[in-house]
């Protein structure tokens, strides 16, 4: 829902109203209580965003949450694979060991 702002033209009051676009713009001034207001015109200010960071992961529900603490619980038992495995690639023979045979 977008924020209008509202001048009274007879007391000069001006405020803002978070109203849903479908509402009637209003006309009653809450200052004096005469019906001079008129809705200004403004240029939109789009998405706001305040705070200190903006991912994806600020706005999970509570049950993805929730599934996700169990699910790290879960992983930590599992066996990290070990250092001195060989990398994937081509493998050398040994050739320098190898007596020739005759």
């Amino acid at each position: 829902m977008p924020t209008y702002d509202y001048l009274c033209e007879d007391c000069g009051y001006k405020f803002e109203r978070f109203q849903s676009i479908k509402t009637r713009p209003l006309r009653k001034c809450p200052g004096c209580g005469r019906n001079s207001l008129s809705r200004l015109i403004g240029t939109g200010a789009g998405v706001i965003f305040k705070g200190s960071g903006f991912y994806q992961t600020d706005y999970r529900s509570e049950s993805y949450k929730k599934q996700a603490k169990q699910s790290e619980k879960t992983d930590t038992g599992t066996k990290p694979q070990a250092k001195d495995s060989k990398p994937a690639g081509k493998t050398i023979p040994d050739t320098k060991n190898k007596k020739k045979s005759t």
